[in-house]
């Protein structure tokens, strides 16, 4: 590690680029909103892999995006990274007032509630369904308004399901009658659906389990087995368009089967 590089260092950096390379000086705010998402990901993945080194570069990628967001601010005016910091700073303390502000303990969805006009304010309109969710119910918590426990959450999936299954047959029937035609039983069935997934949000986020992560494993397990359940078919000559669902569905237990062993 470089000791002797600082933060500061990289901030004159990203100046002396605004001021001499022609593409880092025609970029605005708005043309670096996709840089910054996609460097984002790539930080994720290499937290997923463990990757440390990975994980130092991807951090850095990132950290290129602030530092360059602050310059562009700063150029017009609007900010700079002092401002930013500062913002940061004044976060971090009014969100632990027990520690610099001599008050008590409080959950920070509490604090931000005091300062909210409405549920969703402030929360990003490009945020994945998932998180949207997870973060909706999260703020509805910081009020009171939860569950004390798994029990009623969990109750509430199985009251969801119910709901769905009895839809299902009619939407069945309507789509195979005209499959290109959404009807109001479709419409019915996606809503119920919805609340179904929103039902399972929130008795992961009861159980202190982030349903995107847990759905992110569930994805991982699934691609390894089903790839396994291709190679098994190409070992024994099994063309897996023809196989037919039984074929398949006894390679899938093979391999898992095989996992438990």
């Amino acid at each position: 590690m470089q000791e002797d590089t600082t933060l500061e260092d990289a901030l004159e950096l990203m100046r002396d680029l605004r001021a001499r390379c022609e593409w880092d000086h025609a970029q605005t705010h708005e043309s670096l909103r996709p840089y910054l998402i996609e460097e984002a990901y790539e930080l994720d993945d290499a937290i997923r892999g463990g990757d440390a080194q990975r994980m130092r570069e991807e951090l850095g990628d990132v950290l290129l995006q602030v530092l360059f967001h602050s310059v562009i601010g700063e150029e017009e005016g609007e900010f700079d990274a002092g401002d930013v910091a500062a913002a940061l700073i004044g976060k971090m303390k009014r969100r632990h007032p027990h520690l610099y502000g001599g008050g008590e303990r409080e959950p920070w969805e509490a604090i931000k509630a005091r300062a909210r006009t409405s549920i969703a304010e402030g929360l990003p309109a490009g945020l994945p369904a998932l998180h949207r969710a997870h973060r909706l119910q999260d703020r509805a918590a910081g009020v009171g308004f939860d569950w004390n426990d798994t029990e009623g959450p969990a109750r509430k999936v199985e009251e969801e399901l119910a709901e769905v299954r009895e839809l299902l047959p009619t939407a069945e029937a309507a789509r195979a009658a005209d499959a290109s035609s959404p009807s109001g039983t479709h419409e019915a069935l996606e809503s119920e659906l919805g609340d179904l997934l929103f039902a399972v949000v929130n008795l992961c986020r009861r159980a202190g389990v982030h349903a995107s992560l847990a759905l992110d494993r569930a994805n991982d397990k699934f691609t390894r087995r089903f790839e396994r359940v291709e190679a098994l078919a190409a070992e024994r000559g099994i063309a897996m368009s023809d196989a037919g669902l039984a074929t398949l569905d006894a390679l899938w237990d093979e391999v898992k089967a095989l996992e438990r062993r």
